[in-house]
Order: structure tokens, then sequence, then C-alpha cells
């Protein structure tokens, strides 16, 4: 009995060493670098589905060119392109991102963000993937959907570009992410009003004013969701209403959260009249436009 523990436990070992070794990145930056300059073409005798997890592990890297210019902008061409990564690896991958959006979730002041925030960017490539052309699944798809209305709401660590690390951008690339599954057929009423519900809470709970663009982003998501021809129009104006109830007391019990929610709500509003004006004139969109241009009237008076 006593040897075959003991021959278990060397299998064990040698199968985390391998697993520790597999882990470890293979190839360098210049590696990463030359599939760049190939316009992104997976080099010969090498697997797309291996290379694609080797830069999954780079999404928590400090360093913005291993991270951004080079993880995030392959995989999203490989994502991009068909045939370029089998359906396991992409559901892999999706699996492993959504995982990432937890992972120590709540903290400030860390790096973690960075893992979060680039798996929400490569899961929007991917949501934009499954519009086209479908992979995931309902399952997988409404799962992600709740993933990813929920690490909006909770993440903490807003800022939006850092002088060492960069982009940073966590509230801007799930407002990505969410504009790109409600432009899915498979989005339900109930979560359409869940996304916009999400985008409102985050804007409440802000901090600060957000400066590095995230409310136009955030507007693209709702324009994504106020798009659809199966949305429940009835409930536009009442969201927008909300907006506006919360920030009743702006003028009279004034605090720097109440002024920072009320300038990121003005600015969502801005964007999104722009972006409408931008859509395809239609009733539907008429209707839009003039819900929050009153609103917005209304503010400045």
């Amino acid at each position: 009995m006593m040897k075959a523990i003991s021959a278990w436990l060397v299998l064990l070992a040698a199968s985390l060493s391998s697993f520790a070794i597999a882990a470890e990145p293979q190839h360098d930056r210049n590696f990463w670098r030359a599939i760049m300059k190939a316009q992104y073409a997976v080099p010969d005798h090498q697997s797309a589905d291996a290379l694609a997890h080797e830069l999954s592990a780079m999404l928590a890297s400090r360093d913005p060119e291993l991270r951004d210019d080079l993880a995030y902008s392959i995989l999203a061409h490989w994502i991009y392109r068909p045939n370029v990564l089998s359906t396991p690896t992409l559901l892999s991958l999706t699996d492993e991102w959504r995982a990432n959006l937890k992972s120590e979730l709540g903290e400030t002041g860390t790096d973690s963000v960075l893992k979060r925030s680039f798996s929400a960017l490569c899961l929007a490539e991917m949501a934009k993937r499954e519009a086209k052309a479908p992979f995931l699944g309902p399952d997988r798809y409404h799962i992600l959907v709740a993933d990813a209305t929920t690490y909006l709401q909770a993440e903490r660590h807003l800022r939006g570009y850092d002088p060492a690390l960069h982009w940073i951008h966590a509230t801007a690339h799930t407002a990505d992410l969410l504009a790109a599954l409600a432009a899915n057929p498979l989005l339900t009423k109930d979560e359409a009003a869940g996304i916009l519900h999400a985008i409102d809470a985050r804007l409440t709970t802000a901090p600060e004013v957000y400066t590095q663009g995230e409310q136009d982003r955030l507007a693209a998501a709702v324009l994504s969701v106020i798009r659809r021809k199966d949305f429940d129009e009835s409930t536009f104006e009442p969201w927008l209403t909300h907006l506006q109830e919360e920030d009743r007391d702006v003028w009279t019990a004034t605090t720097m959260e109440s002024l920072a929610r009320y300038q990121n709500h003005n600015y969502l509003l801005q964007a999104l009249t722009v972006r409408i004006l931008l859509e395809p004139d239609s009733p539907q969109m008429a209707k839009y436009r003039q819900e929050v241009l009153k609103l917005l009237s209304a503010r400045l008076d």
C-alpha cells in the first residue's frame, strides 16, 4: 500500500511540475512583436490555441506593451478572424475570463484590476463574435450577461489611465462588453433593463468624475440596448427620470459625491444625445432624442 501511495505522489508531483512549466511564458516580447508585424498571422508550426492561452496570462501584466499592445491586440484579431481559434479554445477562454472578473474583486490601489479589466475587454471581443457567429450557446451567454452587469457595479478600482501602467479603464472596458452583449438577439427584456440599471448604479456610486471618456462608452452601451427592436420603449423615460431624481438635492445638500454623480450623469446624457443624433433617423430614435434633450434642458434651468 505504501509503495502505491508513494508512486501516486511521484506522479502527482510530476504532473504539477509539468503544469507549472507550461504555465510560464514560453515566448519573449520579440516573438509577439513579430506576430503584430506580420498582420497577426499565426507563426508557422505554432498552435494558435496554445498561444492564446499564453497570451491570456499576459493580461494581468503591469507592462502595458505586453498586456495591451500585444496580448489584447493579438487575441482580439484572432477572436475576430474565423478558423484561427478552435471552438473549445474560445469557450475555455471565455470561461477563464469570466472567472477573472471575480479575481480579487473589491480591491483598490492594487494591480489586480488589470486582469479583471482586460478580461472584460477580451470578453467584449468574444461577445462581438458571438453576436455574428454564435458559439457560446444560450446558457453561457446569459451567464456572461449576469457576470458583466455584476462586475460593472462591483469594481472599485476606477482609474482610467495611469502614467506607469497606462490604460486600466475597467469601467470603459466593461461598457464595451455590455454594448456587445446587448447587440445579441438572445438578450432578454429583463437583461436589457438590468444593463441600464447597472449603468445607473455605476455612475451613482462612482466617487469621482470620470475623466477618460467612460461616460461615452457607457452611453454606447445604453444606445446598444435602446436601439433593439424588442426594447420596451416605455421603460426609457422612467430610467431617465430616475437619473434626475438621484440629483435632486445636488444644489441643496451639496457634497463631493453628489457633484461627481451629477457631472457623470450630465456627461452620460450629453454623450447619449450625440450618439442618438448619429443614428439613422427613425420614430424610435426621434422619441429617445426628444426625451434626453428634454431632461438635459431641465438640468440647465
